[in-house]
């Protein structure tokens, strides 16, 4: 009697890079960063800012525990530190998910139905004066979301400048 041994090259596939997660994980938390630093940007956060907050989780795959474990240690952060390692972390990205992140800052914003002063001079000191990204790309990429999320497009509908 014998007994025969077998050895089998399997077609798995190759361990996923902790690069590939790292990148993925720097856009997760600083897409919930830049959202933090937006819907506090006026000083009044909305339902409608929370409501598209919670359909930006759904659409790039955010797990709702770990974004909220995240709001609150972002509450104990001073405001400009944070958006210091917010364009640190954009800086990191492919200009792609840059875009992305702004296109979902101009979505919130915009989502009561005006974006306020405030929150376009976060949004343009982001994507014009830090990362020089085109607006054209950005609205685009907005229209794209709002298709996401509403099942239709919207552009930009205004800017408050007075409440």
């Amino acid at each position: 009697m014998f007994t025969c041994f077998y050895i089998f090259l399997c077609p798995y596939p190759p361990p996923i890079s902790s690069t590939i997660l790292n990148a993925n994980m720097d856009y997760k938390s600083t897409l919930t960063g830049l959202y933090h630093l937006l819907i506090l940007a006026d000083n009044s956060v909305n339902e409608k800012e929370l409501a598209f907050g919670k359909e930006m989780l759904k659409i790039e795959g955010i797990a709702e525990a770990t974004f909220n474990a995240q709001m609150e240690t972002l509450k104990t952060k001073d405001n400009k530190t944070l958006l210091s390692e917010c364009i640190a972390g954009l800086k990191k990205l492919d200009k792609t998910k840059q875009i992305r992140c702004l296109a979902w800052l101009s979505v919130i914003a915009n989502s009561d139905g005006f974006m306020d002063k405030e929150e376009w001079e976060l949004i343009y000191k982001i994507y014009h004066t830090e990362l020089s990204l085109p607006l054209n790309e950005i609205m685009k990429t907005q229209k794209d979301l709002n298709l996401l999320i509403h099942g239709k497009s919207f552009q930009s509908i205004g800017i408050r400048v007075n409440k």
